[in-house]
């Protein structure tokens, strides 16, 4: 579900401006267990919580992400906000360090200060469309240095590594894309050297 404030529908006189009025909305929500919301390129978007493979695969990064960080003074975290100006993302698994720099807010880790972010992505369209494409921009946007992308529904199943982010143009540089079943290692950053592969995505996904 989304919903997003248009300037069209604002008396702009002495109002907020929209990045403002989207803020302040993203604040008050009050979501049911099972839900959370981000907010992605001018909507506010709100999901549900994954299902069982995708929580699988989640979890299997952070816990291998954060036993090749140990006593690297640096971590991987989950269900955590990351809070880059007035924009809230969540993603599934992110990296940062132990003691990292909270938001000013205290709402979660400051965009800035992560090292990594993982998104596996959900079966729906617009699950897929959000993680691949807007996400992507938005967290190139924020310079975060490394995006790794777990899509067990690109073909039979890619695992996508995004590095070199440009802000001002919203797009990563350099991308290696492999299938399930070949291992990709991640290229810079506290995660140099890590290795995704089948026991974190598990098996190629056949038709």
């Amino acid at each position: 579900m989304t919903a997003m404030a248009r300037e069209a529908d604002l008396d702009l006189g002495d109002r907020p401006d929209l990045e403002e009025v989207l803020w302040q909305a993203w604040l008050a929500l009050e979501l049911p267990e099972g839900f959370h919301a981000e907010i992605v390129e001018g909507f506010i978007e709100v999901s549900p919580t994954g299902r069982l493979t995708h929580a699988l695969a989640a979890n299997r990064l952070r816990r291998g992400l954060d036993a090749f960080l140990n006593e690297s003074g640096f971590a991987g975290y989950q269900d955590t906000n990351v809070i880059h100006g007035k924009k809230a993302w969540i993603p599934d698994v992110l990296v940062a360090a132990e003691e990292y720099e909270a938001d000013p807010n205290q709402l979660g880790v400051a965009g800035g200060d992560v090292q990594l972010v993982a998104e596996v992505v959900s079966r729906g369209h617009e699950d897929r469309k959000r993680d691949r494409v807007r996400k992507r921009r938005e967290y190139a946007r924020a310079g975060i240095p490394v995006y790794v992308i777990i899509d067990d529904f690109d073909g039979d199943g890619h695992v996508t590594v995004l590095t070199d982010p440009h802000p001002d143009r919203a797009t990563y540089e350099a991308e290696i894309r492999v299938p399930y079943g070949t291992e990709v290692t991640v290229p810079e950053g506290p995660a140099k050297g890590f290795v995704i592969g089948v026991a974190i995505t598990g098996e190629p996904r056949r038709a």
